[in-house]
């Protein structure tokens, strides 16, 4: 009888440790949002989970499509994401203006080290320079990054972005819009001139005025972690990370590869201009600053340039603090962070 008793007891702690270790073992869940819909310039961040990278690292994440920086930054603070992509420029500006947000996010991250922006028009609406803009009409998502920070280009380019007229329509039909003349011109990323192409329209009929050739050349784009989960998960935070990064070296170094993720998400995207809008973005990725410093990294004396010029020209309530907008405690060693040659 005692060693019946003894064997059913040995059974029963078997179990509880066996259901501890895959209770360990289980897989940190992590909601996380892009900032645009499902196409080739965001091919790394699929790719990080169709690759399986994310797996590695022993996290399930949740890859959902964006609708521009501020719903990305309206999904962290709300609580239905945990970590998410968004513009730079749109943090600085709505912790410029909500300071009692702060510490609600931080960046963890800096994907785009230059301004892939831009505004595109066609050759037919006689705009031939930024200031023809003025008293024209746009379209854009409200929360578009590069509508939010169209007054910094509008104020180095020289003329009152004010007096352009915005039309909010969904990120799918901003290019239509533009195609059928409906309106003058619309924002942009450099990767967006293909979307438009991929409409009919030739590329010497499109005129492209680049953010960076006017001035504007603010560090871009940036990997937004909540509050909430730096506190409660930090190694989860930092195994986001690590997996991200390993999947942009990756893709710097096979942007076919990289590319080809996109069609588990969107099988309707076009593979050829997926690969195509891969490479226009790897552009602002893979940097001469990226190749000296790692990927990931910031310069601090420009990051405080930069909140400068977006507190002076939006007037934001308070200047936020660079020193609290970024959490860089979280990027791997600088050995690991380094792009591959090409």
């Amino acid at each position: 009888m005692a060693n019946r008793t003894r064997a059913s007891v040995i059974s029963f702690l078997a179990v509880l440790f066996l259901a501890a270790g895959a209770a360990a073992q289980s897989p940190t869940k992590i909601r996380y949002t892009l900032d645009w819909r499902f196409q080739g310039n965001l091919a790394p961040f699929m790719f990080a989970k169709s690759g399986g990278y994310f797996e590695k690292e022993g996290l399930d994440v949740s890859l959902d499509s964006g609708a521009g920086s501020g719903a990305t930054i309206s999904r962290i603070i709300g609580g239905s994401h945990d970590i998410g992509n968004a513009d730079l420029n749109t943090v600085i500006a709505f912790l410029g203006n909500n300071p009692e947000q702060v510490g609600k996010l931080k960046a963890i991250y800096l994907i785009y080290n230059e301004s892939p922006m831009i505004v595109q028009t066609l050759k037919k609406s006689g705009i031939t320079k930024p200031q023809d803009l003025a008293g024209k009409t746009m379209a854009s998502p409200e929360g578009d990054s590069t509508r939010r920070l169209f007054p910094v280009f509008a104020r180095a380019a020289g003329f009152d972005a004010n007096s352009v007229k915005w039309l909010n329509v969904d990120p799918a039909l901003r290019e239509n819009l533009l195609v059928r003349g409906d309106v003058d011109a619309i924002p942009g990323m450099e990767i967006d001139v293909l979307n438009v192409m991929a409409r009919g329209i030739k590329r010497e009929d499109i005129t492209v005025f680049k953010f960076s050739d006017f001035g504007a050349n603010q560090y871009g784009h940036v990997i937004l972690a909540s509050e909430k989960i730096i506190a409660e998960n930090p190694k989860a935070v930092a195994a986001f990370v690590r997996a991200v990064n390993h999947a942009l070296i990756d893709s710097i170094a096979d942007p076919a590869k990289a590319a080809a993720a996109v069609h588990a998400f969107d099988p309707l995207t076009d593979s050829k201009a997926d690969v195509e809008k891969l490479e226009i973005q790897l552009r602002v990725v893979n940097t001469a600053f990226a190749r000296e410093h790692g990927l990931g990294d910031i310069d601090k004396a420009a990051l405080a340039k930069q909140v400068d010029d977006i507190s002076a020209i939006y007037g934001l309530k308070v200047k936020p603090d660079a020193d609290k907008l970024f959490d860089l405690s979280f990027l791997p060693p600088k050995s690991e962070r380094m792009p591959p040659k090409r």
